[in-house]
């Protein structure tokens, strides 16, 4: 029997599937000002998701707050602190790493421009799926790895993409968007399997 595998990509708009608006509100923000030092204009913002599908089977990988998730199985294989990296003892200044099988992406209708396959392979499919638990779980929001660019959930894309093979030079959001992070993945991966993490991740509890 034949083996089948493929790598999905999907662009979100930040904020997209949440209700209150605060992220999306936030994310202008951080925008605006970002574009005034750089004496550019404003971009949309994006943060990226993976569908991996091998034979019939699909995985979700992506990067989401812990709070406001319930006890059951999202496929967590990692977890690492929001903005500094004492604060993430605390659920609620935590990220999670997910490779669901089976999952679900909730804003996965609001993707710009809807699924863009990187690759039609089940060995490089199989090689992002065994990558998941190896990401480096570096302070969310934060340049600790010394990348010139902060660390979020389009570095785990990047990075995920990049430590498999697929190539990147033709992988960039939608035209007049931006996704920060994306360039902090490349260049860890750059460096090679040696960079798995930039020290202990503090022990999760309860605030």
């Amino acid at each position: 029997m034949t083996s089948t595998g493929q790598v999905d990509l999907y662009w979100l708009p930040l904020g997209a599937g949440e209700r209150s608006g605060c992220v999306r509100w936030n994310g202008r923000l951080f925008e605006s000002i970002v574009a005034r030092r750089t004496r550019r204009m404003p971009s949309d913002l994006y943060h990226s998701a993976l569908e991996i599908h091998l034979d019939d089977v699909r995985f979700t990988i992506e990067m989401t707050p812990v709070w406001g998730n319930g006890s059951g199985d999202r496929g967590v294989v990692a977890t690492g602190p929001v903005g500094l990296r004492a604060l993430g003892r605390s659920r609620f200044f935590r990220y999670e790493v997910r490779c669901w099988r089976g999952g679900s992406i909730p804003d996965l209708a609001e993707a710009a421009g809807g699924r863009r396959t990187l690759r039609t392979d089940p060995h490089v499919a199989r090689r992002v799926l065994d990558l998941v638990s190896t990401v480096p779980t570096a302070t969310w929001g934060r340049d600790e790895l010394g990348t010139g660019d902060m660390w979020n959930s389009n570095s785990l894309t990047s990075w995920l993409i990049a430590s498999a093979g697929i190539g990147t030079d033709d992988v960039a959001p939608p035209l007049g968007g931006r996704a920060p992070g994306w360039t902090a993945g490349l260049a860890v991966a750059r460096r090679g399997p040696a960079v798995s993490s930039v020290g202990p991740t503090p022990t999760t509890r309860s605030p």
